[in-house]
């Protein structure tokens, strides 16, 4: 842990010592990342001032560094990105052969795979994630997505979604700020590889990586206008969503929102895809491999500081290992290691901005209002910056706000089951249905809990594992379409 506490950390109940290994710092460089002072918006294959918007600062959370004056686009702006990528669209990239359009999608990951480090030293800056999930899942991910995808570019006929499909046109894309680099490949690589163009809109506090993203497609010779980037808040998303040009919306982030795109959207004839929220429940049995379960839930909850929609943040346990799970947990969490984001030695990061540190520390203190045991393990919190303890809340009910609401931070709330059904009730009690994890030695236990479970992934015996081969997605409230996979091309065809 580093630098000296700014509040006495919030401890309920011991846990047995755990062993304690110190280890040296180990920062990364930020050397290897040129930041410039200020930043315009990226259309039409440049970089150009905004002619209605305004200006914002991108601030480190860790430290409350400003890192740069960033541009926000206005409805003219937008009507500017929407043109560029319409033409763009109908005269290069849409008529383009599809072994061509790969060509591009491989020239990107390859300068996204040089420009590895750089990428996920800035990430970290800008988002206050730890630099090795940083440098060892997002970037990594963003670079594969690109490569998996311009395999699908000349193959399209064959994806099983028709003779010929076409492209939409048009896709207006907002990504979130838990993942900004992996979200925008997510999105930018299925829509270009069906012969679309894109309009991009980041997340206000984390818009660097996609501007750094812009310049690599400049490095990689990317047609102007096939790919057009607007940093902004949420007007400059709505203007994006209701623009009469944009043919295609995608839309990552919270539920509200995306119910709000949904009405919005209603009868104008527009694709949709969302994914949104989740109250994911991490289902442990008592046949399960404890030590690796335990393992499985602290990745679950607590990687990138449990901002994760997918993020098993119920913990359900069946009812005769409870005891020994609780207890294992609260000795690994010991181990943890809070601090700098970019000492690669870190675990934990910084919350991503005060509005996300104030609506987690609220739903912490209504888990113990409504009657909840709370802990965390005994850390330091840095002086500056945003931070928050990991913390699990035993004696939780299903009606608990902590057990329904989404917290999007590092809180697990554990809850315990006697049999499999009642474990699928419980799991299912939610408004919800994105992700899930069943832990058991019982490959047929996994097989029915799949089949029970009302979630778009179900993950066995690990949680967080993707693959730009695999789809992923969600039912009910945390939305409806997938994203990659063969699925993932579908939302960009016309069929």
């Amino acid at each position: 842990m580093s630098h000296a506490p700014r509040a006495s950390p919030v401890t309920t109940s011991e846990a047995p010592p755990a062993r304690r290994f110190e280890y040296a710092p180990a920062p990364e460089s930020r050397a290897v990342v040129n930041i410039r002072p200020s930043y315009g918006l990226f259309i039409d294959g440049e970089f150009v001032e905004p002619t209605d918007g305004s200006l914002f600062e991108t601030v480190n959370p860790a430290t409350e560094e400003v890192l740069a004056e960033v541009s926000a686009a206005g409805p003219g702006d937008v009507d500017r990105a929407v043109v560029a990528a319409t033409r763009a669209q109908r005269e290069v990239w849409g008529s383009m052969p599809g072994k061509e359009r790969a060509k591009y999608l491989f020239r990107v990951a390859r300068i996204m795979q040089e420009r590895a480090r750089e990428l996920a030293v800035l990430e970290t800056l800008d988002n206050g994630k730890p630099i090795r999930e940083s440098r060892d899942v997002d970037v990594p991910l963003a670079a594969a997505h690109f490569f998996y995808y311009a395999g699908w570019a000349d193959k399209l006929a064959y994806a099983g979604l028709g003779p010929a499909p076409r492209p939409l046109g048009v896709a207006g894309q907002v990504v979130p700020w838990n993942f900004p680099l992996l979200m925008a490949a997510w999105k930018l690589a299925p829509a270009l590889a069906a012969g679309n163009t894109c309009v991009l809109k980041p997340a206000e506090t984390t818009p660097l990586s996609a501007l750094l993203l812009a310049e690599i497609l400049q490095q990689a010779e990317l047609p102007p206008g096939v790919v057009n980037i607007l940093t902004g808040a949420g007007d400059t998303g709505a203007a994006l969503v209701a623009h009469p040009g944009v043919a295609k919306v995608a839309f990552t982030g919270s539920t509200e929102v995306g119910k709000s795109i949904q009405r919005s959207l209603a009868g104008s004839g527009k694709h949709l895809t969302l994914e949104l929220g989740g109250k994911a429940a991490n289902v442990v049995f008592e046949d399960a491999p404890l030590s690796q379960a335990i393992e499985g839930i602290v990745n679950g909850i607590f990687f990138n500081q449990g901002h994760v929609c997918c993020a098993g943040s119920r913990l359900l346990v069946q009812e005769s290992v409870a005891e020994q799970v609780v207890e294992g947990l609260k000795s690994r969490l010991q181990t943890l290691r809070l601090g700098d984001p970019l000492d690669k030695n870190t675990d934990l990061g910084a919350i991503n901005s005060p509005q996300q540190l104030e609506k987690i520390r609220e739903l912490a203190n209504s888990g113990e209002d409504e009657g909840a045991e709370r802990w965390s393990p005994t850390c330091a919190l840095p002086d500056r910056g945003y931070w928050f303890p990991p913390t699990v809340f035993t004696g939780v009910a299903p009606a608990h706000r902590i057990a329904r609401e989404e917290i999007f931070g590092p809180v697990l709330s554990v809850l315990t089951f006697r049999t499999p059904e009642e474990a699928v009730a419980k799991a299912n009690n939610t408004t919800y249905g994105l992700s899930a994890g069943v832990w058991t030695e019982k490959g047929s236990r996994i097989l029915w809990m799949a089949q029970q479970l009302r979630a778009g992934v179900v993950w066995a015996n690990t949680f967080n594992r993707f693959d730009p081969t695999s789809p992923f997605g969600g039912y009910r409230e945390s939305g409806f379409g997938r994203e990659g996979g063969r699925h993932g091309l579908a939302a960009y065809l016309d069929v």
